[in-house]
This record gives C-alpha cells, structure tokens and sequence, in this order.
C-alpha cells in the first residue's frame, strides 16, 4: 500500500489540479427555475391554515419571562391573559401579509457576496450549534475556537457555501457568557459572505449588532440587513424571552429573525405529517407577528425544523418520508404567507461520514430542493442528529452542494441547449465525441466531482486505494493549507478588536 501511495503523482491529483487553476466565480446564491413540488392542493394547505389560526385563537402562545413581549402583543391587538396569548382569527395573517418583505438583501462585506433570500432564490449556509467535532485523524472531541475558526475558513474556501453560517460548533474551551465575541469575530476576520448573529441571550444578539455597526457603518446597518439570528421556539406553542427577545433585538435594528418551530413529532407535535405542519405555521406566525409589532417591514424568514422519532428509544431520526413531506407542505404554508422559507439540510443520525450519512443526508437534502427551500442551513457537516459537525462530512456534503447549480437551473431551450444543428448535421450511427458543439460545450457540459472517484479499478488501485473519506481528509487539508484571508481594513479590524477587549473586561468568566 505504501509504495502504491508513493506513486501517486497524476491521475486524480494531475486533475484536480487544473481544476483549481482556473478561476472559478463563484454565484452568490442560486436562482431556481424549476417548480416547487406540490404534495397539497390549494383547499389542502386552506385546511393547514385554518387549523393553525384555530390554535392561535383557542390555544395560543405561552411566553416565558419575557412581560413585555406580552405588553406588545396586547397593544398589537392579541387577548393576553396571564402569560398566555391568543390570537384573534386572522390577525396574524393579516399583518404578516401587510408588514413583512417577501424578500431581502443581506449584505456581506464584500458587496459581491451579498446573497438574496426570497423566492426564486436559494442560499446555502453550514451547518450550527454542534458542540462536537470529528475527523478521521482525532475521532470525535469537544470543539475549540480553533476549530470554529477551521470551519469559517473552509466556509471560505468552499464556494458552492453561498453563506458563513453561525454557530459552526460551540467552542467549549471559551466562557459561555463571552465565546460569542470570538465567534462573530472569526465570522467577521476570516471569511467575507454573510453571517448569522448570537441569539444565546438578547444581550448577545446587541453584542453582534453592535460589532456588525463597527464592520459596515451605523448608518449602513440603520438602513440594510446584514446579520440573521437563528431563533426557535419551545415547542408545542411556546416562546421564550432568550429566543423571542433576541428576536426583539434584531427587529428593532432592521435585521432578520429566523423563526424556526423545532419539532420531534411524537414529542412536541403530535405524530401526523398534518399536525405538525400545522403547529409549525402557528408557533411561526405567532413570533413573525411578533417582530412584525415591534418594526414593521423587518426582514423575516419563516422556518420549520421537524424530525421524526423512533417510538421505540425516543432517538430522532433523518431521512424519513414524514419530515419531507411536513417540508413540502409548510414550504408552500411559508410561500402562501408571503415570507421567505428556510429549513435543514444535509442531516443524519449517522455518527461518522458512511454510507448512512450519505443516504439520510440525501433524502433530508433533495426535498429541500424539491420544497423550493430559500435559506437552506445546516448543509455541510452535519453528524450524529447536530451533535457533531464532521471535517470530512463537511467536504463532501460541499461538494454534493455544487452540482445544485445544475440542477435547480432546469433545462437549457437555448439555442445552444437544443442543439439541433450539431443533430441535422449528424449522420446516423455517427458519434457527437469530436462535433464543435461538444467541442465547444465539454467543459461546462456536466457537473463533476472534486471528491469522488470514477477511475477503473487498476488506476483507483494504482493511486491508493482512498475511500471517500480518506479524499476528503485530504481534502479539507488542502484548503486550510491554501487559505488565504481577505481583505479587512486594519483601522477596522483595530476597532473591533478594542472593542471586543472592553466588553469582555466589563465581566468575569462564567462557564469555562
């Protein structure tokens, strides 16, 4: 095995290396020219809503120590009594429809990789909140800011990721009440697409509007987007005041909450595709509603999370056809509301990079597509149900993410893609492999891996013997070690880093 390896010196590595030397643009975010896939018909997805607005009315929404959530709610017209809130029927349609964008800008730092979230379009960000990593060299381990920032270099040099993400793991080795400074930070310093803020606590959602004011302006962040804050509800039909007020915050600075209903069904839904579908619209325009009174026309994207279980252990499990279906159905809920939609994902239960990962992330992954999906998280490097976000996982989910182009692009009726003078000029029996038209076409012409292998078995022997998961150790090896930073203006990243030494001396560690 030794000397194979020793040989290697073209082949795969010759290929990938004229690959790379182009210069490839990378798109900003997808546009999909195909339609979403339909698994209701209109008087199906009336029944949904009608079902969500009669819990919002006879049930309603439990808030969690946050009085003034409660306050606003009550003078946005909702029946409040104790901590409970209840909905007129209607009402939160109504000022949904009347109030929040159907799409939004959010800008990046560099203008280039500002991305579009919105019908028709598709962005694809990492993968969130593991506080585990894994690799083929270390196993499995509690994740550190080193390896956060890892990720936000691979983020970087992965350009079928439109998106930086968030939480790329939790760096445990950091305090809780301050690890938030370094995240946004390496977000900030290290690549240079969109991010999400800190929504641990409303204080941390402040923190990283105020860092993002230092990066792009006071006034430019007054008037655009440029931070998301993932927040979920406590399911069934709760919202609490770390989640709602977060939400609070980016509202108030015109940027975007992503309210997502996080759902085992069987456990915090019942067991019913329907069901769950249903909660999910409610619990979702309770809290868009929400933002929706605190600034009207804030930038808001509809989420649903909803995994199914095992009913023997309680386990979730990925790549079910009951969540995919519970995907089609609110993608359509979200779009009949007129707010973009954001759901997972490359997921699975799987604890390592295996032949389960990659069919469970699969089936998780292409409905989202299918579902017309606008914000797509957790995409690359998603193990073990969140737990853990896996370096080989990450690769090669990255490199499934590039062949979307392809395919939620449709069908090419160009001229070029018709092709009809290359056919009336071909002679039966007579092969396309030296026609101009192939000629002119075959670099372009189909999608191809960087990762997988397609060479008979002598040169796949010849070159190593290499599973999928020994390239892509190699492989996000390669781009650590090619990384390169962009640009940042010292007299920024000067502030910033001022800044960021204040606020952490302002208190003590908690949570080491």
């Amino acid at each position: 095995m030794s000397a194979r390896r020793r040989r290697r010196g073209g082949g795969r590595e010759a290929r990938h290396a004229l690959r790379t030397a182009r210069v490839i643009e990378q798109q900003p975010f997808l546009t999909r020219r195909l339609a979403p896939t339909e698994v209701l018909s209109a008087e199906g997805l009336e029944l949904m809503e009608h079902n969500a607005d009669t819990l919002l009315e006879e049930v309603g929404i439990e808030i969690v120590n946050f009085p003034e959530a409660l306050e606003i709610y009550a003078e946005g017209g909702a029946d409040v009594q104790d901590a409970r809130v209840r909905f007129p029927r209607g009402m939160c349609r109504e000022i949904i429809g009347r109030c929040a964008p159907s799409s939004f800008i959010q800008h990046a730092r560099n203008p280039e990789r500002s991305v579009t979230i919105g019908d028709p379009h598709i962005v694809f960000a990492p993968a969130y909140g593991s506080p585990f990593v894994r690799d083929l060299d270390g196993g499995r381990r509690y994740a550190t800011i080193e390896d956060f920032r890892n990720f936000a270099k691979l983020a970087q040099m992965s350009p079928a990721l439109h998106h930086g993400g968030g939480t790329l793991c939790e760096p445990v080795d950091l305090p809780v009440n301050k690890r938030h400074l370094d995240m946004i930070r390496s977000h900030i310093v290290l690549h240079d697409k969109p991010f999400m803020s800190s929504v641990t606590t409303p204080d941390r959602a402040q923190d990283s509007v105020d860092m993002a004011k230092i990066v792009f302006g006071e006034d430019f962040v007054r008037d655009n987007t440029v931070l998301l804050g993932l927040c979920n509800a406590n399911s069934p039909m709760q919202w609490d005041y770390a989640m709602l007020g977060s939400a609070k915050v980016l509202a108030e600075n015109n940027q975007c909450a992503l309210v997502t209903p996080f759902i085992i069904a069987g456990a915090m839904s019942p067991v019913t595709v329907a069901a769950t579908a249903t909660q999910t619209l409610a619990e979702a325009m309770a809290a868009i509603t929400f933002t929706q009174l605190v600034r009207p026309g804030a930038p808001v994207i509809m989420g649903s999370f909803a995994a199914s279980m095992s009913m023997l252990s309680g386990a979730p499990t990925f790549g079910t056809p009951e969540p995919a279906l519970v995907l089609y159905v609110v993608s359509r809920l979200a779009a009949r509301l007129g707010v973009p939609f954001r759901s997972g994902g490359n997921l699975t239960a799987s604890k390592i990079p295996d032949a389960q990962a990659a069919y469970e992330s699969f089936m998780t992954f292409l409905p989202a597509l299918g579902a017309g999906v606008n914000f797509v998280l957790h995409s690359a490097g998603w193990l073990e149900g969140g737990l853990t976000m896996g370096y080989e996982k990450f690769v090669l989910d990255a490199d499934q993410i590039s062949m979307m182009a392809k395919l939620v692009g449709g069908v090419d009726l160009s001229e070029n893609g018709q092709a009809m003078d290359p056919m009336l000029a071909n002679s039966p029996g007579q092969h396309h492999l030296g026609s101009a038209h192939t000629m002119a076409n075959f670099e372009s012409a189909f999608w191809v891996s960087d990762l997988s292998d397609i060479n008979s078995f002598e040169q796949w022997e010849l070159e190593g013997s290499l599973t999928s998961i020994e390239r892509a150790n190699a492989e996000w090896k390669r781009k650590l070690a090619d990384y390169e930073q962009p640009h940042l203006d010292e007299a920024i990243r000067g502030q910033l880093d001022d800044w960021i030494a204040v606020r952490k001396a302002a208190e003590p560690d908690l949570g080491v």
